[in-house]
């Protein structure tokens, strides 16, 4: 994901982009998940959400779903999944607004969004990339925006983190040893973030999936 010429497809190679949603519905309690995610997410109406890496727009089509009178946008830089999504969408009667990002800019004004998603994307950049994407995020947040992340996180007994010797295998180890170690958490923070929490997790068969919650600071008062 460091650039458009450049990034981790959603199962590591685009030849298997049209199996993400089967591979996620087989491996993980991806309703469970994803209803727990926007449960956190809380969309209001007339707010603004962007979902960060949205692939094939699971999560967006779940959002709007949810929260009609919303705007709801979703950005990836994998133009073949972004076809998918936009077909998605289509089939479930559904006008989303899906974006083709670089992997350095989003293509977005500052303070576009109310609250940003993520889910099952940062696991997949390395430490520098997670960074990048996150202070990017933090720039298209309204002050006082609020990001929501659902991922990979500390494995929580030792068979969970053998276990998520698959994913490593799939999405590199380099990219995910922050998140099995916990450290997503310190990315967030150093990107800008108040009130960095994780806010759950549920253990899955490859893994912890972890809930995170943070804030942008709001915007400070000008002098009299």
């Amino acid at each position: 994901m460091k650039s458009k010429e450049s990034f981790i497809p959603a199962l590591g190679y685009q030849s298997l982009n049209a199996l993400y949603d089967l591979t996620i519905s087989r491996t993980m309690p991806e309703r469970k998940l994803r209803t727990r995610l926007a449960d956190q997410v809380n969309l209001l109406p007339g707010e603004r959400l962007l979902d960060f890496g949205c692939g094939t727009a699971s999560q967006t089509i779940l959002q709007k779903q949810r929260s009609p009178n919303a705007s709801v946008a979703g950005v990836d830089v994998d133009p073949q999944i972004l076809a998918l999504a936009s077909r998605k969408a289509h089939e479930a009667g559904l006008q989303l607004q899906l974006d083709r990002y670089d992997g350095l800019t989003l293509p977005y004004p500052d303070a576009s969004f109310d609250k940003v998603v993520s889910s099952l994307v940062l696991h997949q950049l390395n430490g520098e990339q997670k960074g990048l994407a996150l202070r990017e995020i933090h720039r298209v947040l309204v002050p006082g925006g609020e990001l929501h992340v659902g991922d990979w996180g500390r494995a929580r007994s030792r068979l969970l983190r053998v276990a998520f010797l698959a994913v490593q295998i799939l999405d590199g180890f380099e990219s995910t040893k922050e998140n099995v170690a916990g450290l997503l958490p310190g990315y967030i923070a150093d990107a800008g973030f108040l009130d960095v929490a994780e806010t759950g997790f549920i253990n899955c068969a490859l893994g912890t999936f972890a809930f995170y919650r943070a804030r942008k600071p709001p915007a400070t008062a000008e002098p009299a």
